[in-house]
């Protein structure tokens, strides 16, 4: 006897209502977003009458770790944070525009680093040199300014360390960012010739490319997005660079996240012209000099553990004033406006011959 076929079930027909229901639940979602971003205009309005800046670190915490405690899931917090991230950054818009600046060109890991931290929706400015981005917030070109201080893989970068020695611009915040690097070109690697990066980005990636392109002329250049920049233009060339250099320049990733290290995590600043309110996880940054004698940097320290503060950063840079005087630079846990950071920052400048106090801010907890 023969059997009744299988009844033919087409898979539109169980997804239809499903489908249904997102395009409801979407524009519900608009809704709410736009009837958030009308409050938005008011909170703007509001610090524009009393000259608050748009950009409020401490803010942006609470927001994001109000929603983290919100999720109940299936979505994870790194997927609600980075909408939370993107609404923030229209919000900025809505209440005043925003310039960033950053160490360019476009499609540098500090272009990354800063897209990442302020989202789609502000101003970006590419500047030439990380000095230049501490001096177009002193002259007001720009509003902050998204620095690198500090690299897992090569230590402090000298550079912002430096600039803070000529400058009064504040640290606003600070931002974990981690780096991948990939192996950007038109052609296969077996046609490469050449291959450009910042010298760092090389060093960082030199076992690989010993293994991989051992026989490739390796050349320097002043960023990773100038290597890609070369390397869209220049025939059998190759440039190491970010994933959104990859984008800009058209460039084919051929191999990604080819870094020695895979945890290579740089730790950016936000500079600008005000510090943020305590938050209860702060971190402070200061920079001081000590008179060229035994155990002068010792007494400082002794300071600081004796008040039960702990430190997270030390390094150090020529004064440039005079040969063989150092300017160290601390970061230490704690707001400065805290009692106890207070009484031990006054304590330690009693054994410099200058303390200077570059910024508190919230301590990033999550890596972007």
């Amino acid at each position: 006897m023969a059997q009744n076929p299988m009844p033919n079930h087409d898979p539109h027909d169980a997804l239809a209502p499903l489908r249904k229901r997102i395009d409801d639940l979407d524009e519900k979602l608009v809704q709410l977003i736009n009837e958030r971003a009308k409050v938005v205009v008011e909170v703007g309005r509001i610090k524009k009458g009393g000259n608050s800046p748009v950009y409020v670190p401490e803010r942006e915490r609470q927001v994001m770790e109000r929603i983290g405690k919100l999720n109940a899931g299936p979505l994870p917090n790194t997927c609600l944070e980075a909408v939370w991230r993107e609404l923030m950054s229209g919000s900025y818009a809505l209440e005043k525009p925003l310039r960033v600046g950053h160490l360019g060109p476009v499609g540098s890991f500090s272009h990354l680093a800063a897209r990442r931290k302020f989202g789609a929706s502000v101003e970006y400015d590419s500047l030439d040199d990380i000095q230049a981005v501490f001096e177009e917030i002193e002259r007001g070109h720009i509003d902050y300014g998204l620095v690198p201080i500090e690299n897992s893989a090569i230590g402090g970068v000298g550079e912002t360390l430096d600039a803070f020695l000529n400058t009064h611009v504040r640290v606003c915040a600070e931002v974990l960012i981690t780096i991948h690097h990939n192996l950007l070109s038109h052609c296969p690697p077996e046609e490469l010739t050449r291959i450009y990066s910042k010298p760092e980005v090389l060093s960082q990636c030199r076992k690989w490319l010993s293994v991989q392109l051992r026989q490739t002329e390796k050349i320097p250049t002043a960023s990773s997005s100038k290597a890609a920049e070369i390397a869209a233009k220049e025939p059998n060339s190759a440039a190491i660079g970010s994933s959104l250099a990859s984008e800009i320049y058209k460039l084919k990733i051929q191999f990604a996240n080819i870094e020695d290290n895979p945890h290579n995590v740089t730790r950016f600043f936000v500079i600008g012209k005000q510090s943020a309110r305590p938050t209860g996880d702060d971190k402070t940054s200061i920079m001081f000099t000590t008179e060229h004698k035994p155990g002068t940097l010792v007494d400082v320290l002794d300071v600081i553990r004796d008040f039960g503060i702990n430190l997270t950063h030390i390094d150090k840079r020529p004064s440039q004033r005079v040969n063989w005087e150092y300017i160290f630079f601390v970061d230490l846990v704690g707001h400065a406006d805290e009692d106890n950071v207070t009484a031990a920052i006054r304590e330690a400048g009693k054994h410099c011959l200058q303390l200077t106090v570059l910024g508190s801010y919230p301590r990033a907890v999550d890596v972007l």
